[in-house]
């Protein structure tokens, strides 16, 4: 269950809440009176949020898996070699 605060808390602690939320790349839900109202993110799980949106980018996993189930793929020692 992710973490809560409450408002009035988190106008006191908004720079911990903050750091936290960064430091555990996650988010925390901002409640009002015991109830979920809002919610901090983390900038990159925002980013995977937002692309987990695009239509773009959820057809080119689903390439990229049935690429993996054909072979097609390059393995870290063909990519890399011996650096």
């Amino acid at each position: 269950m992710p973490k809560a605060i409450e408002t009035t808390k988190l106008r006191n602690n908004l720079a911990s809440a903050i750091a936290e939320v960064n430091k555990n790349k996650d988010f925390m839900v901002i409640t009002k009176k015991g109830e979920p109202v809002a919610g901090i993110v983390d900038l990159d799980l925002l980013e995977d949020i937002e692309a987990s949106k695009s239509k773009a980018f959820i057809e080119s996993i689903k390439e990229a898996r049935e690429q993996i189930k054909k072979g097609e793929f390059y393995t870290h020692e063909e990519v890399f070699g011996d650096l």
